[in-house]
């Protein structure tokens, strides 16, 4: 007798709920996806206990009729893709077919919808339908979602709190809301309301109702485009780190996408203006054409392979890198959050409330208040891009805490880190010697020894040439022990042998995944660290004066390359807020 057998179709709908449902999440992913298909402009989340008791989901899309609606919940059934071709185009949220019957299967589910000619009303529990009947005429969808995993307890158990699944909810929304600026999205939880967006379609607008004003004011308009590839998006000021990724936002068509290589053309863009272990927060919106994407590798379609990764990687992390260098300004101690209120969004509103205002005088008043922020908005936009610092006359005037120098002009006071100022100001100086094609080798007077393991001497004297190419002279010498006679002149005299050491230490380090243009940043900033005057250090007034004037000469002068700032500006009218000279 054969062993083999057909599964019945509700048990492949329960396997399949394994990769489709994992948490709450997930049922709001793929029902608000499908509303997004739907092309609904608002879609409302109602949640009870973070979605462990309850998951409604409710829009204005173009809803089905009731043979459609039966058929949703048959596994594979689709109205997205038809052929084999059509998975090279895909250009809907979903398309597999199976988020309806793997929910229906673990729960029970709710359905009302309407096309806006006919009705329906279908309730099923465990993949079995209870009922069916018609529903009101309201054109859209409404799905709830309860007894979540009732049948399959072992799931269950690993549901996490409520705060858990809420959090994890809210932060897909976000996200979501983040792709589609043009839909209102409304999520409650316990009738509470968590996110309101108003679907204006402006992106930066909807980082303001995301994020709030302190990010919103504090984020760098971006947009590029290649030959296969646009992208447009903001990125936060180094000033606004976070300390995990998650706020690393990538959309690739308006979906959701995790990807190394995109999440590193980031990272990398941000390298040297940030420290080790902070995160910038970003929106990056990526268009492409399908036929590049591959979205069929995983159910939750959040991993994509993508097609021409180098050409998209360089377009994301110089598109970045220049945004970050021509916005760098000295930030300033005292943060007012009461003005700079998003750009296009104040001034829409503003008109907004104009058009629906019979007052004359009052339409007289937003004309002039529009008028007012335009010249405001105008006024910031003609800031001189990265020159703030080197149009600056700056006056030592002391040394606090052995540490920052205090110096002064007729703007205000300025704090200066004097470890970071000359780390950037040795960094600069590393990175242009390295780029130089000129090198010029000083030879010393007595040769450095330099005594490895066996391991270690086998994997340098098979990179000799990387120091050779520096313009370090170097041979065997003895066990193990090569012999440095010469060096590049930009070698710090005085730290000839620490230089060496760190540098062969890099070389060893990387050599897996050796890149020249980053074994150089790395060397450069690990070199400019080591060289550069340490806190608590007591430098002269001179000594103050000259490092400010060689930071002023800086091609970025505001952050160390670790990504710390510089300088901080204490400007007259803060200081004068702060004792109350003045109280507005």
């Amino acid at each position: 007798m054969s062993k083999i057998k057909v599964m019945n179709e509700n048990l492949a709908n329960k396997i399949a709920a394994g990769e489709v449902v994992e948490k709450c999440a997930s049922i709001v992913k793929e029902l608000v996806e499908n509303s997004i298909d739907a092309k609904a402009l608002n879609i409302i989340i109602n949640l009870e206990k973070g979605g462990l008791s309850k998951i409604q989901v409710i829009d204005d899309g173009e809803g089905m009729d009731d043979e459609d609606a039966k058929l949703a919940f048959f596994r594979h059934a689709t109205s997205k893709i038809m052929r084999d071709d059509d998975l090279f185009f895909i250009n809907t949220m979903g398309f597999r077919g199976e988020a309806l019957p793997s929910i229906a299967s673990v729960s029970e589910v709710e359905l009302k919808t309407s096309d806006g000619k006919s009705s329906s009303f279908i309730h099923i529990k465990g993949g079995k339908v209870l009922e069916t009947k018609s529903g009101d005429l309201r054109k859209g969808t409404s799905i709830t979602v309860t007894n979540l995993f009732y049948n399959t307890p072992a799931r269950l158990k690993y549901l996490k709190s409520e705060n858990t699944e809420a959090y994890n909810i809210v932060n897909l929304i976000e996200k979501l809301a983040l792709a589609r600026p043009d839909i209102n999205f409304t999520l409650t939880n316990n009738d509470k309301m968590i996110i309101k967006t108003s679907g204006s379609n402006n992106l930066l607008k909807t980082i303001h109702e995301i994020y709030g004003l302190n990010v919103s004011n504090k984020m760098l308009e971006f947009k590029a485009n290649n030959d296969d590839f646009d992208i447009y998006g903001y990125i936060c000021k180094p000033e606004i780190l976070k300390s995990n990724k998650n706020d690393i936002s990538t959309f690739v068509n308006d979906r959701i996408v995790r990807n190394i290589e995109i999440n590193k053309a980031i990272n990398d863009a941000y390298y040297t203006y940030k420290p080790e272990g902070k995160y910038p927060i970003v929106v990056l919106k990526i268009n492409t054409d399908p036929t590049l994407v591959d979205v069929n590798i995983h159910p939750t379609k959040q991993d994509i392979k993508l097609s021409k990764i180098n050409e998209l990687y360089d377009l994301i992390y110089k598109t970045i890198k220049d945004t970050l260098y021509n916005n760098l300004l000295i930030p300033n101690a005292i943060k007012d959050e009461s003005v700079n209120i998003i750009k296009d969004s104040v001034i829409a509103e503003i008109v907004d409330k104009m058009a629906k205002s019979n007052n004359t005088q009052t339409e007289m008043n937003f004309k002039i208040e529009v008028k007012d922020q335009k010249q405001e908005l105008k006024t910031n936009d003609e800031v001189v891009i990265n020159k703030e610092l080197k149009s600056l006359v700056l006056y030592p005037v002391g040394l606090a805490l052995g540490t920052y120098i205090i110096a002064q002009n007729d703007e205000g006071i300025y704090l200066i880190d004097q470890h970071a100022a000359q780390e950037r100001i040795n960094y600069e100086k590393y990175m242009k010697a390295l780029k130089n094609r000129v090198i010029t080798t000083t030879n010393l007077l007595i040769p450095i020894t330099i005594e490895l393991s066996a391991s270690e001497y086998i994997t340098l004297k098979d990179n000799l040439d990387i120091l050779k190419n520096m313009g370090f002279v170097i041979e065997e010498f003895g066990v193990n022990t090569f012999k440095i006679t010469g060096h590049p002149t930009w070698i710090l005299e005085g730290y000839e042998e620490e230089s060496v050491r760190k540098i062969i230490d890099l070389i060893i380090g990387g050599i897996n995944k050796f890149d020249q243009v980053k074994f150089n940043e790395k060397m450069a900033i690990t070199l400019a660290c080591k060289m550069s005057i340490k806190a608590n250090m007591h430098i002269s007034l001179e000594a103050q004066e000259e490092l400010l004037k060689e930071l002023v000469m800086c091609d970025n002068p505001y952050n160390c390359p670790h990504g710390r700032p510089t300088i901080i500006k204490f400007s007259i009218y803060d200081l004068e807020r702060m004792f109350k000279r003045v109280m507005n």
